[in-house]
């Protein structure tokens, strides 16, 4: 459920390692164990030891490692590993996605197969759940009747109370109706949960696809109106009404993204922070209707509500009492069933493919099992987690991720410490904080329990809204009780990482916790440039832009002195200026203060992991690997876990939408910083990847 989980674990969205993790189709390549040497090579007497992990076969010697890095570390294989159809980029996520995919797709298929399982049972509700979703035919059969209930609840809405009882359902079932609410830590008690309520309602990915004139946003319109047409028109509107349908819909989104908050405006905390009473909130907003919401939520028992933007909510007020009813109603009949597409008959999904295709550049839609695959691990992935990690992921890999966490968190320690821009009280609160983190590594020590949820092999698209209907009540059901830490916000297979503020935790899923990004066959330098670079990363989103702001409790709270504050924001904005200057395609450029957290993270984990790295190899011999240093095979393998290849269509999104920056600034961008890269690599002062000193932007 994207938009629930957006907003429960909304710090965890804005401070996860990338977004690029979604979908896959090649494996990956065989890891090479000679090439060329580099600038600062081995010399030829020199016995040359071969190592595993780093690919040294992605090298492009016809690149200067100091001229253009993320080229010289992966251009053999940014050149050999086109973008396969059924992708909008191609990358290392994908490539270690793919992998994770094939063993998960077998626990699927094999719950699917096994008609024996206890009625109840974890087997059970998987194999039900992934075999319903793999019947084509009876999806085809069904139609659109399983949602018949839904529908004739919106089509019986007859005034405002029952409009806003079905705002109140919508929450339950998902289906991002006007705003997005919920149960969620309180940012200023997290102690404590507290209902959330924050902006949605648009089904495009950004309020800035409704309000740009650019011709490429322009295109995206007319497709987003077209696919509404056609899939009012697969609903049974005539052509004429379908039309009109599809336009009352674009006028009542464009009016709310004119109410929203851009994403640059999103990342301030403490102007997402607006606590007030249900009593205040239903005399400031009376046609939403809080008392009603709350009760089709079961969450009559809350005295106040935390509203992260007031100006939208405010226009939502306006909206629900001066729209006409009927247009409330083709607002929710459209949200409602295209949330729902990839669960509804061929021609539903592929309507939206068509729109995707414009929105993303993808030329092929991911193949069945693929997508049902990501839909189950999004509904039942504790379930048949616990298998995917006794299958991928040993108990020793967990043993030496910890042992990294615990050497890079002592570097990190170093780095406060030895910092010459920060005072002796902002140094111990950081060290204070750094010393809370939770560390949550591979899988959870008590797994979710389903046993509420009923699953069964009749619908699919039944079983979507149960899933969907049960975690919606789970997370209401938290309000009043002591905070879960044993929760986590992602599911074992995944290849990506988070940092979650109010947890003030730091978490690993198993998923990622394999080549190329961690292998237990590599050398320290591959390792630390990989995984603990990853490891750095999240450790930094507790200090960059955004969770600097949060004490070692996880509370909202301004722990810095002014002057440090001041020093911080500096050093920040040179970053800002850096990313802003960088563009991927022509009139394309990074939004350096929409990607500041990830841009910050990035610098301070590899600077951590660098000197973790130095750490480890203090003592030992410096043996040259494949030709490499181990300087060099650090900052090699950093590269080579972001070699991409991108759809033009995509980097646009991306950039408009994405807190992440494109993959070869991730790269090149923090290097540019880093005396150490320019010294393993020989860099002169005036190579392209060597920022002047007094541009160069250091914080921790």
């Amino acid at each position: 459920m994207k938009n629930r989980n957006s907003l429960t674990l909304a710090a965890v969205a804005a401070a996860g390692l990338t977004l690029a993790g979604c979908a896959a189709s090649n494996t990956p390549a065989a890891t090479a164990t000679t090439a060329a040497a580099p600038a600062a090579a081995t010399p030829a007497q020199e016995p040359e030891v071969k190592g595993v992990g780093l690919n040294v076969a992605n090298i492009d010697q016809s690149v200067a490692p100091c001229d253009n890095f993320f080229q010289y570390a992966s251009g053999n294989w940014l050149k050999n590993n086109p973008i396969p159809a059924s992708e909008v980029s191609w990358g290392s996520f994908n490539e270690l996605f793919d992998k994770n995919s094939a063993v998960q797709r077998q626990i699927l298929e094999e719950a699917a197969a096994d008609r024996s399982a206890a009625k109840g049972t974890n087997a059970q509700k998987v194999g039900d759940f992934y075999a319903s979703a793999m019947d084509s035919m009876a999806i085809e059969k069904a139609g659109i009747t399983p949602l018949k209930p839904e529908l004739d609840r919106i089509a019986a809405i007859k005034d405002l109370k029952g409009l806003q009882t079905s705002l109140g359902r919508q929450q339950l079932i998902g289906s991002g109706s006007v705003f997005n609410m919920g149960v969620g830590q309180d940012e200023k008690n997290s102690t404590q949960y507290a209902v959330l309520l924050y902006q949605g309602g648009l089904r495009m990915p950004d309020r800035d696809y409704y309000l740009k004139d650019d011709a490429r946003s322009k295109a995206i319109r007319n497709a987003y109106v077209t696919y509404m047409t056609n899939t009012f028109k697969l609903m049974g509107d005539n052509d004429a009404t379908a039309a009109k349908n599809a336009a009352t819909v674009m006028r009542l989104e464009t009016r709310l993204a004119k109410a929203s908050k851009s994403r640059v405006d999103l990342r301030d905390p403490y102007a997402n922070y607006n606590k007030l009473t249900v009593a205040e909130l239903q005399k400031q907003y009376p046609n939403v209707g809080f008392p009603t919401l709350l009760a089709q939520q079961n969450l009559s028992s809350a005295k106040s509500i935390i509203v992260g933007q007031p100006a939208f909510v405010k226009e939502a007020n306006v909206m629900l009492k001066a729209e006409p009813l009927s247009d409330w109603k083709t607002y929710l009949r459209w949200h409602l069933v295209s949330s729902l597409s990839a669960a509804l008959p061929k021609a539903y999904v592929d309507e939206n493919f068509k729109y995707t295709q414009t929105l993303t550049g993808a030329k092929k839609m991911q193949p069945r099992w693929k997508r049902m695959l990501r839909a189950t691990d999004l509904a039942l992935g504790e379930a048949f987690g616990q298998v995917y990690v006794d299958k991928a992921f040993t108990p020793e890999a967990k043993q030496k991720a910890l042992e990294m966490v615990n050497n890079l968190k002592s570097a990190f320690a170093e780095h406060i410490q030895q910092n010459e821009w920060m005072s002796a009280p902002t140094k111990a609160e950081a060290l204070k904080k750094l010393n809370a983190f939770t560390v949550k590594i591979g899988y959870p020590d008590k797994w979710k329990d389903y046993s509420a949820l009923n699953i069964t092999r009749d619908s699919y698209l039944q079983n979507v809204l149960a899933s969907r209907m049960f975690a919606a009540n789970v997370d209401n059901s938290k309000l009043g009780k002591p905070i879960d830490r044993n929760e986590w916000g992602m599911t074992p297979p995944t290849v990506n990482a988070y940092y979650n503020p109010p947890m003030n935790e730091i978490v690993f899923p198993a998923g990622i916790l394999q080549p190329p990004f961690y292998d237990p066959k590599a050398d320290d330098a591959v390792n630390y440039g990989g995984i603990g670079a990853v490891i750095g990363h999240e450790m930094t989103h507790g200090f960059d832009d955004q969770g600097r702001q949060y004490d070692a409790e996880g509370n909202l709270r301004d722990w810095w002195t002014k002057e440090d504050a001041e020093k911080f924001d500096q050093r920040a904005a040179l970053v800002g200026t850096q990313f802003d200057a960088f563009t991927p395609l022509d009139s394309v450029h990074v939004n350096g203060k929409l990607t500041m957290g990830e841009n910050l993270a990035d610098l301070g984990g590899l600077n951590i992991a660098y000197t973790a790295l130095q750490k480890t190899l203090a003592g030992k011999p410096k043996t040259k690997i494949d030709g490499f240093t181990p300087e060099q095979r650090f900052f090699l393998a950093y590269a080579q876990i972001w070699r991409t290849n991108q759809r033009p269509e995509a980097i646009r999104q991306q950039v408009l939408t994405d807190p992440h920056s494109p993959a070869q600034y991730r790269t090149n961008g923090p290097l540019q910083n880093m005396p150490q890269f320019f010294e393993a690599f020989g860099c002169k002062d005036d190579a392209k990847m060597v920022r002047a000193q007094a541009q160069r932007a250091k914080i921790w």
